[in-house]
């Protein structure tokens, strides 16, 4: 069905006549008659009763009226949600990120923005493995690795930095180490072989330095960045963290502070079909701010 022919259908329903009709269009009275006498061709069906005193509707017509102003009230409706997106940050946000900075990080803050934004209504996903964002399984996720799809925003929000930290309770039952040597005698919790970590090498404590560098035992090996903080917090061993869990948690001891872990960027990404939807951009704002504010 021809789109144009249906709204000049409802113009001309409402006017009553094609001359009305056409003043509203800015067309001529034949120009409005042509585009109606097409739209009844297409249908095989008449849409108007045709009188002196002007033009009634047909049953038909009557049922093709009803159904195109719903139409086109709907359209009205989504070009204004639409505008609206552009101009007034509302309607569903679903942001991914990994369990460990979703859980510990995120979580922490975002009432904060539910607040600020009350017509944005947020779903958050929680996995370390990616969402499609091009797909459009989610609208915007906080990566700890550059995306690799061509058609993905990208911005680096902060470099996250691995320490080496230890529950109270663990250093009252085993001592606190005083060099790297001492590792080799301390019970240590590291990623296990089917981990997806976000960065290489994040099971180097047990070779960090020490006689027994690369023959340090793990007392427990776990597949997410999360499971080791939390078994840390608990006082299951010493492992290594990134800083910002141990500054979420305020419970953690840092171990050995001149020995340093590995390093990796956390990025802000969304597809570039989004990059002018306002929900997104001051989402974006929060999260720089928050990331200003925890480095000054």
């Amino acid at each position: 069905m021809d789109w144009d022919k249906l709204r000049v259908f409802q113009v001309v329903a409402e006017a009553g006549s094609f001359t009305h009709a056409g003043e509203t269009l800015n067309l001529s009275q034949s120009a409005v008659s042509r585009q109606v006498g097409g739209l009844e061709e297409s249908l095989k069906v008449p849409l108007f009763h045709r009188h002196a005193r002007g033009l009634i509707l047909t049953e038909q017509g009557e049922v093709l009226y009803r159904a195109a102003q719903e139409v086109f009230n709907k359209l009205t409706m989504a070009e204004a949600r639409l505008r609206d997106s552009r101009e007034r940050p509302q309607g569903p946000l679903k942001i991914t990120t990994t369990v460990g900075f979703g859980s510990v990080w995120l979580t922490s803050r975002i009432i904060e923005f539910l607040n600020l934004y009350p017509d944005i209504d947020v779903s958050l996903v929680l996995a370390d493995n990616e969402l499609n964002l091009s797909m459009r399984e989610a609208d915007v996720a906080i990566r700890m690795n550059p995306p690799r799809q061509p058609d993905l925003v990208q911005r680096r929000l902060m470099t996250l930095r691995y320490h080496v930290y230890a529950a109270p309770e663990y250093l009252k039952n085993h001592g606190m180490p005083k060099s790297l040597e001492d590792l080799d005698h301390h019970r240590i919790v590291v990623y296990g072989e089917q981990a997806h970590p976000p960065a290489p090498n994040l099971n180097w404590l047990l070779e960090a330095g020490g006689e027994s560098s690369g023959k340090r035992r793990a007392v427990l090996r776990v597949n997410s960045t999360y499971a080791i903080f939390r078994a840390v917090q608990s006082g299951v061993g010493i492992g290594g963290l990134p800083a910002y869990m141990s500054e979420e948690a305020g419970n953690l001891v840092e171990i050995l502070p001149e020995l340093r872990g590995p390093s990796y960027n956390a990025y802000f990404v969304y597809p570039e079909e989004l990059r002018d939807c306002k929900r997104i951009a001051v989402f974006r704002d929060f999260l720089i701010g928050k990331i200003k504010n925890r480095s000054e």
